[in-house]
């Protein structure tokens, strides 16, 4: 790509020690170079008498900021007094108010959203609050745009309610999450935009709370980053998943999602959640919404009788906190194995990309390999138990890719015996499962987002169908589970299988030990 990151450095509340911060900057910047810009949220103005002195000195010239810095507005009443008007300014050399609220592109192309102040509890909303009308405007302008990808960076002082949600929460024991939460440091986990299987794949968002400068407790308040405006990359480097994304915390009812969603860094002050906007502006769009991309949607139901207002997590990403791990019995460098839950047989387990892939088509090259190495290692643990070995995949009303692999015992049929019983029941069903040839590539045939079910059997043959509409999601299990194969054909449905945590913790183990001279996770 060739374009060169822009170095970022991100502030909290300075509360007046502004000789602290900056020569903080000089000492950053005399080991790891010259940073672009500091953007200081949270209130950068004190109001004791030394305070006032430091900015004095800054605001004279006597001083000068040692880096481009850009600082929020008043979040108090007793800050107002600094800004002399709303609209944003030079206060000092090197030092520019933003303003209330915006958008800011600096010549590298990088865009800044920013919205300084509190949230306002009251009408009209006092000068150092912001409102809802405030936020509207500040968003519509950008989704309204058909070009519009998103923006870079968005700046409050203020940090959503909930956006801990299916990720790793605040280090912060003493006060419960819903109330006050000031001088934290807070780095979640990088969350997605769209909907999966739904949405096109947009970029992922990292939210990033900050420390008091010069707080007691040695909390973070200064953060550094690397960033390449959205401009300048390429649509496949932007939409790129991390291993660790997880589900969006957001309700994707709320307006406030549409602010959030545009956003690849979300830098906050770490002080208390926003106690009503953030989350119930929404209610006046429900119904309906001329958002893009889904934006203002209810969603489809699963079928999982799951509340649709609030989104999924996701139970598969190794680093959700909603993961079974102690179903998992081996784990590489991009994929891990586990016991499938339900299991039709003790050893039936899943393929599963740690990070949040949807299907096999989505893969880079690397993960691919790791995931053939599994099928290989699974395929010969079951033939040293005289199994052969069947995968499948349903890329249909499931969030994240998982190749099922299910043992068949060799003395209970051949592998012709079960590719005649997928034919049968798939025409049975009046689905069109084809045999393709054993070298096609399924992204040659299936483009990321197109729903399929496919079959590899020990012999390396393949099936697969182009799903339309109505797929049965226990196909692969029914067909596996049915009389002429396995002959377990009350154990089609993993809902009918549950087994307690204990019972699951055992086969686990048993299977992990079982397992263990063919795992090359443990050689790596």
């Amino acid at each position: 790509m060739g374009e060169k990151p822009l170095k970022i450095l991100a502030c909290g509340d300075v509360e007046g020690s502004i000789n602290a911060v900056f020569n903080r900057v000089r000492t950053i910047q005399k080991k790891s170079g010259q940073f672009d810009l500091l953007l200081c949220v949270g209130n950068f103005f004190g109001s004791s008498p030394g305070a006032q002195a430091e900015w004095q000195e800054y605001k004279s010239g006597a001083k000068k900021a040692p880096i481009h810095t850009y600082i929020l507005g008043a979040a108090s009443q007793e800050t107002l007094r600094f800004f002399p008007s709303a609209d944003g300014c030079e206060l000092a050399d090197n030092i520019t108010y933003l303003g209330r609220r915006g958008v800011f592109t600096g010549a590298s192309g990088l865009q800044i959203a920013y919205v300084s102040g509190r949230e306002g509890q009251q009408d009209p909303t006092p000068a150092h609050c912001f409102s809802p009308k405030d936020l509207t405007q500040l968003v519509e302008p950008l989704i309204s745009n058909n070009q519009f990808r998103g923006v870079d960076i968005l700046l409050t002082s203020q940090w959503p309610r909930g956006v801990w949600q299916y990720a790793n929460t605040p280090d912060y024991p003493h006060q419960h999450l819903t109330t006050l939460i000031k001088g934290v440091h807070y780095e979640r986990l990088p969350y997605r935009n769209h909907v999966v299987l739904q949405e096109n794949t947009q970029h992922v968002s990292r939210f990033i709370a900050l420390a008091t400068v010069n707080n007691p407790e040695k909390r973070k308040y200064l953060y550094a980053f690397n960033i390449i405006p959205m401009k300048s990359m390429e649509a496949s480097e932007l939409v790129k998943q991390p291993q660790d994304v997880t589900e969006s915390p957001y309700s994707r009812m709320s307006v406030m999602e549409n602010v959030l969603k545009c956003f690849v860094y979300c830098v906050y002050l770490s002080q208390e959640p926003a106690s009503q906007f953030f989350f119930d502006l929404g209610k006046k769009q429900r119904g309906g919404g001329r958002g893009q991309g889904g934006r203002g949607r209810k969603r489809p139901s699963d079928g999982d009788g799951q509340n649709q207002g609030q989104p999924s997590p996701c139970w598969f990403c190794l680093a959700s906190p909603q993961v079974e791990k102690h179903l998992v019995i081996s784990i590489g460098t991009h994929c891990y194995l586990a016991l499938a839950k339900g299991s039709l047989t003790p050893q039936h387990v899943l393929v599963l990309p740690i990070g949040h892939y949807q299907s096999v088509v989505e893969l880079s090259s690397e993960v691919v390999k790791e995931l053939d190495r599994y099928k290989m290692a699974v395929r010969t643990f079951y033939k040293s138990k005289g199994q052969r070995c069947v995968l499948f995949e349903r890329n249909y009303h499931s969030q994240h890719l998982q190749i099922q692999v299910v043992p068949v015992p060799e003395d209970k049929c051949t592998t012709e015996d079960i590719k005649e019983a997928f034919l049968l029941q798939a025409q049975e069903q009046n689905m069109e499962l084809m045999e393709i040839p054993q070298h096609t590539d399924l992204q040659q045939i299936a483009p990321p987002g197109t729903p399929y079910f496919y079959v590899e059997l020990d012999s390396g043959e393949k099936l697969f169908y182009r799903i339309q509409k109505n797929f049965p999601l226990q196909f692969g299990r029914e067909v596996l589970a049915s009389e002429a194969l396995l002959n377990i054909p009350e154990r089609a449905d993993w809902r009918e299988c549950k087994q307690t945590p204990e019972e699951e913790e055992g086969l686990s183990k048993q299977l992990r030990d079982d397992f263990q001279p063919y795992d090359f996770a443990l050689e790596d």
